[in-house]
Order: C-alpha cells, then sequence, then structure tokens
C-alpha cells in the first residue's frame, strides 16, 4: 500500500504540471479560460482525477471539457515525463461544482437576510397581546392581605 501523503504529494505534482502543460502546451481553440482546482490520485496511483473550472457560460464549459478530452494524452504523456514515477496515472477530468453552489448559498443567504429584516421590521412595530408590563410589581393591597392570616 502506498503512504498517503505521497498519494497527496504526487496529485498536487500533477495538478501543477497539468496546469502548466495546459498553458504552455495545449492550443486547442476549444479551451477556455480553465482553471484546474484540486487534484486526487487514487492509493495505487493508477489513476488520478483532475477538477477543473472554466470561466464563462454553458457552452464555454462544454466546449473546454471537450478540449480537455481530446488533450487527455498529451497531458498524460507530459505528466510521465515529468513525474519520474513507475506508472503514469491515467487522468479524468471532471467539472468543479463548488463555484455553482458557492452561488447558490450566496442567493439563500441574501433571501434568509431578506426574510431576517422583514421579520425585524413586523417586531419593531409590534405591540404586546396583554398588558404592556407582564412582570407588574405586586399591589400593596395583595401584600396586606397576605399578612393577616399569617399573623
Amino acid at each position: 500500500m502506498v503512504d498517503v501523503a505521497r498519494a497527496r504529494k504526487l496529485a498536487v505534482r500533477i495538478r501543477e504540471v497539468v496546469s502548466m502543460s495546459l498553458e504552455m502546451q495545449v492550443k486547442d481553440p476549444r479551451l477556455g479560460m480553465v482553471t484546474i482546482t484540486d487534484a486526487k490520485v487514487t492509493p495505487d496511483l493508477r489513476e488520478a482525477t483532475l477538477y477543473y473550472t472554466v470561466y464563462g457560460d454553458a457552452a464555454e464549459r462544454e466546449s473546454s471539457a471537450a478540449a480537455l478530452e481530446s488533450a487527455k494524452g498529451v497531458l498524460r504523456s507530459q505528466v510521465g515525463r515529468q513525474m519520474g514515477t513507475r506508472y503514469t496515472p491515467s487522468l479524468t477530468f471532471i467539472a468543479d461544482v463548488v463555484p455553482e453552489t458557492a452561488g447558490k448559498i450566496e442567493e439563500l443567504l441574501a433571501q434568509a437576510r431578506q426574510a431576517d429584516a422583514q421579520v425585524h421590521a413586523i417586531a419593531e412595530s409590534a405591540q404586546p397581546a396583554g398588558d404592556p408590563d407582564p412582570y407588574r410589581a405586586p399591589r400593596v393591597a395583595d401584600l396586606e392581605d397576605d399578612a393577616e392570616p399569617g399573623a
């Protein structure tokens, strides 16, 4: 079994190699502004999963995904040259959904802030249902009545 720390180090190195290769060697016009956000390597070091984001709309994401799939062989050979390991891991590209999820969370937080502001506005103008001061001090007459039976 391979050391987990070594697998993490190789994942970081693979991410760096693939990022540099995308920038310097892959000249596919379909490839948009791609950022490799994370890499994970299986414990046997045979497969590497690379997570990426693309700046742009859905059409640019699709074209960048196709460009990454077509450049997979070139990128794998570059990883093999620069890694110095016995086996070159196969590469799998997965679109990272963290930015979209973060956007959805931001929208939900904005809705929650708006609902809180509405509740706060209603609470400021609210009047108590009963007496304005439910914790009134006991009347003096009540205290005198209670004192007589015990005297």
